[in-house]
């Protein structure tokens, strides 16, 4: 579903991202670790083509996404959680929701959206703002969802969240998969990581420096590549 070939990306004279190569397959949670600033969120964000990129190729279902914006990339099948949320507080549940419609391949909030989330159904009508942190890490995946993607990029979905919370998102991380959509899950908490994991990718100042089945994590020595 993504191919990412040579993907180099900089601020200033700093080389962030140093020729990255790997894919992500329909139907499998790839997870993406490492220490903290070896370049993992700068990845997404040029992935998703907020960051421009140096050099490199980023490929969705065939098509070479090239220099395309953000919006754009939305439209062609990348649906992004960021790192935060960053949802609307001011809007209501329901209003987050509908801003996923921007890509033109939905028009209204999907029952699926609902039933994973059972929580904003109940709540669509408060203010993003009003909810806890999980409600509205819940509430960013839904908006994301609504975009109708083809690749889900998630960013440290659990940072902040309550151990309840974090196993019904990891129960809908999984569902996705299972129903065809790839993910590219970025994630500290190592445990959560490797029960999710089809393939792993650990990254190293800007490299993937190893990669391998979900199903070897432990055997392979990746909570050593990635602990503190």
């Amino acid at each position: 579903m993504l191919q990412v070939s040579g993907l180099s990306q900089a601020y200033g004279g700093s080389q962030i991202l140093r020729g990255v190569d790997f894919e992500a397959h329909a139907g499998q949670v790839t997870v993406l670790l490492g220490r903290n600033g070896v370049g993992k969120s700068t990845l997404l964000r040029t992935l998703m083509g907020i960051h421009a990129a140096r050099a490199g190729t980023v490929t969705l279902d065939g098509r070479v996404l090239g220099g395309l914006p953000p919006n754009r990339r939305a439209e062609a099948g990348i649906g992004y959680v960021p790192q935060g949320r960053e949802i609307f507080p001011r809007l209501t549940v329901e209003e987050n929701l509908r801003i996923g419609f921007a890509t033109g391949r939905m028009h209204m909030v999907p029952d699926q959206v609902y039933e994973m989330f059972p929580v904003l159904l109940e709540m669509r009508h408060r203010r993003g703002g009003d909810l806890s942190g999980g409600q509205q890490q819940q509430l960013a995946i839904g908006r994301a969802l609504c975009t109708r993607p083809k690749i889900l990029l998630l960013d440290e979905p659990t940072e902040g969240i309550q151990p309840s919370v974090i196993k019904d998102i990891g129960r809908v991380i999984r569902r996705l998969a299972d129903e065809g959509l790839a993910v590219l899950l970025v994630e500290q908490y190592y445990d959560f990581a490797r029960d999710l994991a089809d393939a792993y990718l650990v990254m190293d100042r800007g490299e993937v420096v190893a990669r391998g089945d979900g199903r070897r994590m432990d055997a392979d020595g990746v909570r050593a590549m990635v602990s503190v």
